[in-house]
């Protein structure tokens, strides 16, 4: 079984379809996007012992939401520091092994439920699932990039595209299982953990079954690399613990990072947001069609932008993230105020599609900058950028908002602060995308013999 999923064993023959590997990869992050909905599971949580209602001794919904904190938050860890294991080992044994944690981390957390113990929760899907996540995250990115050289962006735009649509599978059937195993003495929590645990092993295992990777020196039927090569892209290889140490590399994680934080902490908001800036004339069903719109905006977003950076280059895709989505933001406080749920709708739906298009186009903006050898791994630590984001856009979101809540501001205006430091955010993140510029050569890997040498001035 170890050497079935050697990267070896994965080798793909002449005459492989490269195309039967983004659907390996969406087998994997269909199934880990499920973590966009793990809300799902809030309230039921919050009842196993009363059920219809929550009783002393129940956990409450603050216990409750570090659930899925920690696991975003392992995510990035786990991603930074498997990253180059995930490169060495190849996609199918990464991949595998995303599987056994991810689905592992349901049936301990499930053993946690029926126990009543929450850090058995905190453990199985914090902790081990968080891991499953940022390993299943990462493990196909660098295939998909050596599959596709002439549409990287596309590529891994389709794939990262299941994150963000995961939900849109995991939300409903969560809610069916659970009332299919409702009974007089559960709530059908505990059995659709379970379930929910072997499904998501069976499929992240068919999607490690069918994964491949291209012989060493495969290049696409008629595709000839370019002899000038786009500007802003490398024909040269970057080491992963020399990439850690340029300027570009930090760059990009601030890019990454104000992109994130501002699209985060509205998702994270946007229901009761949407209620609250238009007072008796959103509903709460209304306000939940307007969550589910979002996440659509966030999937298409994901392949539709990352798509486009194939043609337009990546640079320039976030030059139009940072310069749109700050006016966009800047926007919204007068759109609030005008009344125009039609207009304020469509701002979110394109803010949330370039949240969505960012996280699909940084791994191409990598493999531009540092070359394919240690992609994955480069886009592992990376990661890192999300986990601070997850953390510190809700937090501006919420604190902020309480805060103009508590010295007299209506409900209504409590988001425009808020909006303007979004905008604020969003400038440092285009700062940090205009000043970005090719690696030095002295950071080019030069073969076993000739490290490279991570000295001396940045490039300007």
């Amino acid at each position: 079984m170890a050497s079935f999923l050697d990267r070896a064993h994965t080798i793909a023959p002449p005459g492989y379809n490269r195309f039967l590997v983004p659907p390996a990869a969406l087998c994997v992050h269909l199934c880990i996007g499920q973590a966009y909905a793990f809300s799902t599971f809030n309230l039921p949580l919050s009842r196993l012992i009363g059920l219809s209602k929550s009783v002393p001794g129940d956990w409450t919904l603050v216990q409750l939401g570090w659930i899925f904190s920690i696991a975003i938050l392992v995510l990035g860890l786990s991603a930074a520091i498997f990253g180059r294991w995930v490169e060495s080992a190849g996609p199918r044994k990464a991949m595998f092994v995303a599987a056994l944690c991810f689905g592992g981390g349901f049936l301990v957390s499930a053993v946690g439920i029926s126990a009543h113990q929450l850090w058995l929760i905190y453990l199985g899907y914090g902790v081990l699932g968080g891991c499953g996540l940022g390993i299943g995250y990462i493990s196909p990115v660098s295939t998909l990039i050596k599959w596709f050289p002439d549409r990287p962006g596309m590529a891994t735009g389709f794939a990262i595209m299941g994150f963000g649509g995961g939900a849109l599978i995991a939300a409903p059937l969560s809610v069916l299982l659970m009332e299919h195993y409702k009974s007089a003495t559960s709530n059908g929590v505990l059995e659709t953990f379970v379930t929910m645990g072997v499904l998501y092993f069976i499929f992240m295992s068919i999607g490690a079954l069918v994964v491949r990777v291209p012989a060493e020196s495969w290049k696409p039927e008629g595709w000839v690399a370019p002899a000038q090569p786009k500007k802003l892209v490398t024909t040269a290889q970057v080491e992963v613990n020399t990439a850690f140490g340029t300027p570009q590399f930090w760059l990009l994680w601030g890019v990454l990072c104000m992109n994130v934080t501002a699209g985060i902490g509205v998702l994270g908001q946007a229901s009761p947001m949407i209620q609250e800036m238009f007072t008796g004339r959103v509903t709460a069903a209304g306000a939940a069609g307007f969550v589910g719109l979002l996440s659509l905006f966030n999937m298409a977003g994901r392949i539709f932008w990352a798509s486009t950076s194939d043609y337009i280059g990546r640079r320039n895709t976030y030059m139009v993230f940072f310069l749109l989505g700050i006016l966009l933001y800047f926007l919204v406080p007068s759109i609030g105020k005008a009344g125009s749920i039609p207009w304020f709708v469509l701002c979110f739906g394109i803010i949330l599609s370039m949240y969505g298009g960012g996280f699909a186009t940084i791994p191409a903006y990598l493999r531009d900058m540092f070359g394919t050898m240690h992609v994955g791994a480069i886009h592992g630590r990376l990661l890192t950028a999300w986990s601070a984001a997850g953390v510190l856009g809700p937090v501006l979101v919420n604190y902020i908002r309480q805060s103009q809540i508590d010295h007299g501001v209506p409900k209504a205006q409590a988001y425009s602060v808020t909006m303007y430091i979004m905008c604020a955010l969003l400038f440092i993140g285009f700062l940090c995308n205009f000043f970005m510029r090719p690696v030095a050569e002295r950071y080019h890997y030069r073969g076993n013999n000739q490290a490279p040498l991570a000295t001396g001035r940045s490039p300007s």
